[in-house]
């Protein structure tokens, strides 16, 4: 999976971008985010409830 969503507050994890306020490099596979991890922005959902995406592409 290369992005996931938070179905609740549209927050995503985007595997290319990581997430340095959580900890995660960039690359950080979603595979590799710990399972009892929570959105960062509402806190509400967990690791499992996030929806796959496609990545957003940065126009260059």
């Amino acid at each position: 999976m290369l992005a996931a969503r938070c179905p609740g507050c549209e927050y995503v994890y985007e595997v290319a971008a990581g997430d340095e306020h959580e900890g995660f490099a960039a690359g950080t596979a979603w595979a590799d985010i710990p399972v009892d991890w929570c959105c960062p922005d509402c806190g509400v959902r967990e690791k499992v409830d996030f929806v796959p995406v496609e990545p957003e592409r940065s126009v260059a």
